[in-house]
């Protein structure tokens, strides 16, 4: 299981691949990419960019002065350790990679990970939770007898939104799929042709019909 240290490192050295970023900057971009469920607080995240820090994945810059409290804010940005590191978790796929905590870093910066992880990773997901699912359905016939609505609403409420996720990761996979065959069928009928040129290449012959048609009006003249 992914410690939440972790999940944070993995966030912050993507955010700072977008560029330097300050502390209060990284909080705030932190918890929109978290989730509303999640609110992370200062106490969490400098000791995890001291530790960072300490392990030359990033660096301090200059200080900049804000104009309203005055105070120089220190910006954080990624080192070429930092960037080797990114790397080499966002190619990691394994449990810890379709985790609660973790999938939805790694989902948030799939733009910077080859087609076969993402796969792997959105495969990984969906199959985990669908062994949750099969497993809460088979038990929720049986504890509807024995608790009390609200909490059988909330059980149900849970069976629904894996439901949705499961359906949205499936379309996802769908997607990505479509989209290899379409690069593999394209890269083996070398299709690799400029459309600008081919228009230019159909415009110029366009232009030279027109003026054998022009030439020959005039020597029929």
């Amino acid at each position: 299981m992914a410690r939440r240290g972790d999940t944070i490192e993995l966030a912050v050295l993507g955010l700072l691949h977008e560029g330097p970023m300050h502390g209060y900057e990284l909080r705030k971009r932190l918890n929109l990419m978290l989730g509303w469920g999640r609110v992370l607080s200062y106490g969490s995240l400098y000791p995890t960019l001291k530790k960072m820090l300490r392990r030359n994945l990033i660096e301090e810059t200059a200080p900049t002065m804000t104009p309203v409290s005055r105070r120089p804010r220190i910006v954080y940005e990624v080192t070429d350790a930092g960037t080797a590191e990114f790397e080499r978790l966002m190619s990691e796929v394994g449990p810890a990679a379709w985790e609660d905590d973790t999938f939805g870093v790694r989902f948030a910066f799939f733009g910077r990970t080859d087609m076969e992880i993402r796969l792997r990773v959105l495969e990984g997901r969906r199959s985990r939770l669908q062994e949750r699912l099969d497993r809460v359905q088979s038990q929720l016939s049986m504890t509807e007898k024995e608790v009390d609505r609200y909490s059988a609403e909330l059980q149900r409420h849970g069976v629904e939104s894996a439901e949705r996720e499961v359906q949205w990761l499936s379309e996802l996979i769908s997607a990505e799929r479509e989209r290899s065959l379409r690069e593999e069928s394209q890269a083996s009928t070398g299709d690799d042709t400029d459309p600008g040129a081919s228009g230019a290449a159909h415009s110029s012959a366009s232009s030279s019909r027109a003026s054998q048609s022009s030439t020959q009006g005039h020597d029929r003249g």
